[in-house]
């Protein structure tokens, strides 16, 4: 028998760079065009955008393709949509020389990007995020994908962004909910890697909540290093990138089974107490922590208990549906103490019982 070894090189790019400031959508058909010498822009976004006024501002009067996603949010967020984008680039006459330049929200980013990457096996995609979802969380990573009709993300393939703008002035657009709800991301990233910075949290909340844009500013590079840490280090989430789901997995059961009534930055703070309760269960964690923890997320405004409409045992099923479960569980993030991740046997991702859960489910009522 004869046998051949092909080495495939990465045909990822390797190194992306995030812009973050004020007034950048004016000039920002101008930097990709520059970086993308020659690639024809195809931009991706939804209403919501189109009615703040955000695209106008962008095209600047140039002639350049738009999707415009309807009706925004997670709602259309399947699979259908991305067939209706790539017909879409196809009708306008785009090759392989085009780019997808993705406006809006993570529901925007996660759907053009994974329009990118399917379309004429892949071409690049500049996230432009106009959330506090996506600015804290979302745009950096690669991560794309669409939902099912029983799961969070279901379909999706990793894409690295070949840029990143974030303007902090769209987040003067954002209903009050949506830009509440997003900051969620921002202190989870504070719980798993940087108690200085959920002390940072604690002492500027009401800045944050006024929407001071030095303040903005602030936590999105914030966000971005440690995001961008992690994802160096773990670019495929075999590991250690995992701990950027904490408090997800009872977070992205809920926000399913709410049937998108809740957003996913208050499913999440929902999952970060459920995280916070499971931790004192299991021994590895304390009540002032959790006591801080509700604090914050209080003054934030955001749920922390499980809709009455929905029952445990449905979210104790979306549990065992998660995407990353093995053999119908999946393993939990925890934390020993702000900012720093519980480790077993290198693992940074463990073992937790379905009785330790479901108590804790029982708990978020």
């Amino acid at each position: 028998m004869a046998e051949l070894t092909v080495k495939v090189p990465t045909i990822e790019q390797t190194e992306y760079r995030i812009h973050i400031g004020n007034g950048l959508l004016e000039t920002l058909l101008e930097r990709i065009e520059s970086q993308f010498p020659g690639q024809k822009p195809f931009i991706i976004t939804d209403q919501n955008l189109v009615d703040a006024g955000h695209i106008k501002t962008l095209l600047n009067r140039q002639n350049v393709p738009v999707y415009t996603i309807t009706p925004p949010g997670e709602g259309s967020k399947h699979i259908q949509t991305v067939v209706s984008i790539l017909e879409a680039m196809e009708k306008a006459y785009l090759g392989r020389d085009s780019v997808v330049i993705a406006v809006g929200g993570g529901t925007v980013g996660d759907i053009a990007g994974f329009a990118a990457s399917l379309f004429k096996r892949g071409v690049p995609v500049v996230q432009v995020p106009t959330t506090s979802l996506a600015q804290a969380d979302s745009s950096v990573g690669g991560k794309t994908g669409v939902d099912s009709s029983l799961s969070k993300n279901a379909y999706g393939v990793f894409w690295h962004p070949a840029s990143v703008f974030m303007d902090v002035d769209t987040l003067s657009t954002l209903n009050d909910r949506d830009f509440r709800a997003g900051l969620v991301e921002s202190i989870k990233h504070a719980m798993i890697l940087d108690a200085a910075y959920f002390e940072y949290w604690e002492q500027n909340i009401e800045a944050i909540l006024a929407k001071d844009t030095q303040v903005l500013a602030k936590l999105a590079l914030k966000n971005c290093q440690i995001k961008g840490h992690v994802v160096q280090i773990d670019p495929q989430e075999k590991n250690m990138r995992r701990i950027l789901n904490y408090g997800h997995t009872i977070g992205h059961a809920v926000e399913s089974a709410s049937q998108l009534e809740l957003l996913h930055g208050e499913a999440v703070a929902i999952g970060l107490i459920g995280a916070a309760r499971i931790e004192l269960a299991m021994g590895i964690g304390d009540q002032a922590r959790l006591d801080r923890t509700e604090s914050l997320l209080k003054k934030l405004g955001v749920p922390m208990t499980i809709p009455s409409n929905i029952t445990g045992e449905t979210v104790l099923d979306l549990i065992k549906r998660d995407k990353k479960a093995v053999d119908k569980w999946p393993k939990f993030v925890l934390i020993n103490q702000l900012g720093q991740v519980h480790q077993k046997d290198g693992q940074w991702a463990v073992d937790v019982e379905q009785v330790t859960v479901k108590q804790v489910i029982d708990s978020l009522y």
